[in-house]
């Protein structure tokens, strides 16, 4: 008996069938930089008018054990915008502007409507960034992930103006920290949420938790924020007064800031400047967990610190608002003394 690559576990047609609804959701965010549509061998894009000097900017990122909450709670159609999220807000930290996003998705088994509901977050997240969905690939492996469980990979590419690109080094003494809000958790520190989760709730993220007044899933599962649109704002409004745009991913805020911080600098944070989101204080409590490792482990409710001049503090503050986001004075650049001490120190 002639055996087929269906027998092996590989559904060839599945796969047709998900590029065929993915083509019209990836037509709704095209750019106009966008040579070819998708299904071909490769995405093809021009760089836009405009730029004398163009560089471009590329980022990749996944979204973590994010992902374990959505596959068990079967809520696939956000953990989408969590992936562009990751990529987009990271070469927005420079000033550049995204210009397309490419997914990778793995899996045992194809399941085309799962893949179709992740596919549908990615197009929303293209469509906050304002970039294109340019491409990407299905690969199902069996034997490689369990049943119902699937992998997610992404990568953006932008571009940027060479003597526009914000990398910190004008950043001096003085200068202000504002703090813009985070969503919630965004993609990192999950592990640690979902340990927290199995301890105290024994799994069980449809529990609703009377802090957060929703279930402890849907609160772990509100998407991340993009922030490109706001930053690009932010640098076309205060130019060279922006001195530096931190993303703050894994390891927080004090693992993320001292990256935009040349040596000989540091950054003095006020944590009563802004109200700790509910989720933080009730994962702190019910670990417990200390306030070092929450500050180390989770964003605590910044989403990014951008450092402007002092004199461009207010201004830069309504450019943000204007912008929709939730934005605070956070603190100061300051003098650092000695290689001991700590380069964010936050009271």
């Amino acid at each position: 008996m002639p055996i087929s690559y269906k027998d092996a576990g590989v559904d060839i047609d599945a796969g047709d069938r998900l590029v065929e609804r993915i083509k019209p959701m990836a037509q709704s965010v095209r750019v106009p930089e966008v040579l070819d549509g998708i299904g071909g061998f490769a995405g093809l894009c021009s760089i836009p008018a405009g730029y004398k000097n163009p560089v471009l900017v590329s980022g990749t990122d996944g979204v973590g054990t994010k992902l374990e909450v959505a596959i068990r709670l079967g809520i696939h159609d956000t953990i989408g915008i969590d992936l562009v999220a990751m990529c987009v807000n990271d070469i927005a930290t420079v000033g550049a502007r995204p210009l397309f996003f490419l997914d990778y998705f793995a899996c045992g088994q194809l399941d085309v409507d799962v893949g179709e509901a992740v596919i549908r977050g990615i197009v929303e997240g293209c469509r906050q960034a304002g970039c294109a969905l340019l491409g990407g690939e299905t690969a199902e492996m069996p034997g490689m992930y369990a049943p119902g469980v699937y992998d997610l990979a992404g990568f953006a590419v932008g571009v940027v103006e060479r003597d526009n690109i914000m990398d910190g080094r004008s950043m001096q003494a003085g200068d202000a920290v504002i703090g813009v809000a985070s969503s919630g958790i965004h993609s990192n520190g999950l592990s640690l949420a979902r340990r927290l989760v199995e301890r105290a709730l024994d799994g069980d993220y449809h529990r609703k938790i009377n802090e957060l007044d929703a279930s402890l899933g849907s609160v772990l599962l509100t998407p991340t924020r993009i922030y490109a649109k706001s930053i690009l704002a932010l640098a076309s409004a205060l130019g060279s007064s922006l001195r530096g745009v931190c993303h703050v991913t894994g390891g927080g805020i004090v693992g993320n800031l001292p990256r935009i911080i040349p040596e000989g600098l540091g950054a003095q944070l006020d944590a009563g400047a802004y109200e700790r989101p509910a989720l933080f204080r009730w994962l702190a409590e019910v670990g417990p967990v200390n306030e070092s490792e929450m500050y180390r482990t989770f964003n605590m409710g910044v989403g990014l610190c951008v450092v402007v001049s002092s004199d461009r503090e207010k201004e830069a503050l309504g450019v943000l608002r204007g912008e929709g986001e939730t934005a605070f004075s956070f603190g100061r650049i300051v003098p650092r003394h000695g290689a001991e001490s700590a380069r964010v120190c936050i009271r």
